[in-house]
């Protein structure tokens, strides 16, 4: 099978058997966040879940957490931002269009409610690999995540028959899953270790033929960097692809998960950036009509109208 189908197969597959918030292609590092990005990111909700999910249904900026924008007087975002007035700025109206902060008269800004600290616990991450033939950069990607440990745990999820050679060539800590897209059927072929997640860490950043380039990072470090991936995973869920513009195109579901782009003229499901006037069976037309804040909402702890708060139009943007 080819990896984006099995990828969204599994995320409903998690969403439809793990109380988990599941986002995807989220960024797993922190010197060089770009440089590892992790197929499937599962957040386990912590004591706090229900306050985050009170807060908003976006992801709220890092910088906006951090800042000394609390819940009292409103603060001036150019002196409560540790960046350049333009950033803050910026920032702090994101912050406000998404309803973490509010706007009050004379243009300072005030957080709407305290940001839980302890609403996540246990992050999952998830390399997806169906065919461990084809492994391609399997092993350095493993050695990253587990050197630097930002996840709890990390799994290869793979639709092959696993060997013991294949064991033997990634790390121990890895924990292995054979998933069958189609059933959804699941089977721990190796249990994951837990990793030290509250220390530091190493992270590999580039590979010569002679060298690897690697970079310390501080437990501290990577407390921030797991609130930005959860952060990330809670807001942008998985669903993050536009429908496309054709008519052989339907919004098709996987163990009640709703939202997979099923083309019924290849008759599966596709990766819409691999769509367009040059498949041969294209058919002009207006994308689905597909809600996917809709989709997602009551599967998991994540909520779609905190109550109070105002929904925004349901569109894909809002997780892109």
């Amino acid at each position: 099978m080819r990896e984006f189908p099995f990828e969204l197969a599994l995320c409903a597959h998690l969403e439809a058997t793990e109380d988990w918030v599941v986002g995807r292609q989220i960024g797993g590092g922190v010197r060089a966040p770009a440089n590892r990005i992790l197929d499937v990111v599962c957040v386990e909700p912590g004591p706090e879940m229900d306050t985050r999910a009170e807060l908003t249904p976006e992801t709220v900026p890092d910088a906006a957490v951090e800042s000394d924008v609390g819940v009292g007087r409103a603060r001036d975002p150019r002196t409560a931002f540790d960046c350049s007035p333009e950033h803050a700025r910026a920032v702090a109206e994101r912050a406000v269009e998404i309803g973490f902060f509010e706007r009050e008269v004379g243009g300072g800004v005030r957080q709407v409610a305290r940001y839980p600290d302890d609403w996540f616990g246990r992050i999952v991450g998830i390399e997806n690999k169906p065919d461990l033939d084809s492994p391609g950069d399997l092993l350095t990607q493993l050695r990253k995540d587990v050197s630097i440990a930002l996840a709890d745990e990390v799994i290869l999820a793979t639709e092959s028959y696993v060997t013991g050679a294949h064991l033997n060539r990634i790390p121990e800590a890895v924990g292995v899953w054979r998933f069958d897209p189609e059933t959804g059927d699941r089977e721990v072929v190796r249990e994951a270790e837990p990793l030290a997640t509250s220390g530091p860490g190493v992270e590999l950043l580039e590979k010569h033929p002679l060298r690897t380039d690697v970079a310390p990072v501080s437990a501290d470090e990577k407390a921030r960097q797991r609130r930005r991936m959860a952060e990330r995973a809670y807001g942008k869920g998985w669903r993050t692809y536009d429908f496309p513009a054709c008519g052989e195109i339907e919004s098709a579901e996987r163990e009640g998960s709703d939202g997979l782009p099923y083309c019924a003229w290849k008759g599966r499901v596709v990766n819409p950036t691999e769509c367009g006037p040059n498949c041969p069976g294209h058919d002009p037309a207006d994308p689905p009509d597909v809600d996917v804040a809709d989709a997602r909402d009551g599967r998991t702890p994540w909520v779609a109208e905190p109550e109070g708060k105002a929904r925004r139009q349901s569109g894909l943007d809002r997780f892109g």
